[in-house]
């Protein structure tokens, strides 16, 4: 057990906090939540920085609450976005909400003791309430012009803003006072970008005559250029690995800069403040090693996936180093192979071609893609920098096995760092 907010403190995770909160916390098991839209049909590693609130939250020992936002969803929040959202249909909703619960339920403990995780859906109280009764018991708490005074609000009034997304404030604001209702949910978490709304739900909670709550957000995690954390050229880091497969996952994590992933160890890990701080200094001492990016990488890859994902990962990270062997590489799945040697040269031959001379082959049958000449192929053979698979290739006067790797492919290595990937048709 440890104090939430000093524990968020140290770890850079405490942008806002209504006053009063420390203390309440101090004489109570607190109960406090998180909102996630079921937008898509996995949270991504943006959404993991929100969680980890939730998760010091519990082991703290207090009781998080989840809510997945079947309602919500269905509106939009505009929180955060130059224009309108796309909405979705129910039937989509549903199937997201289904998801996201699924992965919610992975990182909190959901056991039968007193401070146990519980998750609701906003959809059951706001699907049965009439249009009148929304306006009567909510609308009238909360002025426009408290409404407009609101960065979500004011960021879009240029660009326009529908009633739609403008109303979202007033849902999210029912859903802390819903829960502070039925549950004595007292404090509401969430990213920066959602203090507005966060602190709306408090105003209707004191304006309604109830107790009083409190609120707390996280700073956003953005990248060195400004731009949204977790996102590539290929878009967001997702935690479903039909997504984002574990090695590009483990990746994401090991490619962090020196400087940005001192932050990150923090905010991620669940390692005690001592291991961070012993670790971060060993990593300042030796950035060549990476310490800080391999522990991160290793930790987060076995808690969202699981250990036999993270040696695989690991294997197939060695293998663009040299640190593997022909058995490592048969080991890989079609999906992770394309992963690992996406961007390296790439040819397309038949399966007869593989019956041609050898040398021709490395030259005419790839394509010269290889080598230009023959003679070039047999001087790299010779001093040892040619590699087949993972296997060196010794004599060039002989055929080598080609064994294919998932039935298709054939991985020649020249030299230490160049690699070309064959596909047998």
């Amino acid at each position: 057990m440890y104090n939430f907010l000093e524990e968020l403190k140290w770890r850079g995770m405490v942008h806002d906090v209504i006053p009063g909160t420390d203390q309440y916390l101090a004489k109570n098991m607190g109960r406090g939540y998180i909102g996630f839209d079921p937008t898509a049909d996995s949270l991504h590693i943006g959404n993991l920085a929100t969680l980890m609130l939730l998760i010091h939250f519990q082991r703290a020992g207090h009781k998080p609450f989840i809510l997945v936002g079947g309602a919500t969803g269905l509106v939009g929040d505009p929180s955060g976005k130059s224009a309108e959202r796309n909405l979705q249909d129910k039937e989509t909703i549903l199937h997201n909400q289904a998801c996201v619960k699924a992965q919610l339920e992975k990182f909190l403990d959901f056991n039968q003791n007193d401070n146990a995780a519980v998750v609701v859906n906003n959809l059951d109280w706001f699907d049965q309430m009439h249009l009148l009764t929304f306006l009567r018991d909510i609308g009238k708490h909360l002025t426009i012009n408290y409404m407009m005074s609101k960065d979500s609000v004011k960021n879009r009034l240029e660009s326009g803003l529908s009633f739609t997304e403008f109303s979202y404030q007033l849902l999210q604001a029912y859903d802390f006072y819903h829960l502070f209702k039925n549950h004595d949910v007292r404090i509401q978490m969430g990213g920066s970008d959602q203090w507005g709304n966060i602190v709306g739900g408090t105003e209707l909670i004191r304006r309604k005559g109830a107790a009083e709550s409190f609120a707390l957000t996280a700073p956003l995690i953005t990248k060195q250029d400004g731009s949204k954390f977790g996102k590539t050229e290929q878009g967001n880091i997702w935690l479903d690995p039909a997504k984002t497969s574990p090695y590009a996952f483990y990746q994401f994590w090991l490619n962090r800069a020196d400087d940005e992933v001192i932050r990150l160890m923090k905010v991620f890990s669940l390692k005690d403040r001592q291991t961070i701080e012993e670790l971060t200094s060993k990593h300042i001492d030796a950035p060549g090693q990476r310490i800080l990016q391999n522990e991160l990488a290793s930790e987060l890859t076995q808690r969202i996936h699981n250990d036999h994902e993270l040696q695989k990962a690991k294997q197939a990270s060695a293998i663009l180093f040299g640190r593997s062997t022909a058995q490592d590489l048969q080991a890989l799945d079609e999906k992770t192979l394309l992963e690992v040697f996406e961007g390296v040269p790439k040819v397309e031959i038949q399966k007869n071609e593989l019956n041609t001379e050898f040398m021709d082959f490395l030259t005419s049958g790839t394509q010269n893609l290889v080598f230009n000449s023959k003679g070039e192929a047999k001087r790299m053979i010779k001093s040892g920098g040619l590699s087949i698979n993972k296997s060196k290739v010794l004599d060039d006067s002989l055929m080598p096995n080609f064994d294919l790797i998932d039935d298709k492919y054939i991985l020649l290595q020249k030299g230490k760092k160049n690699y070309y990937l064959v596909k047998v048709n």
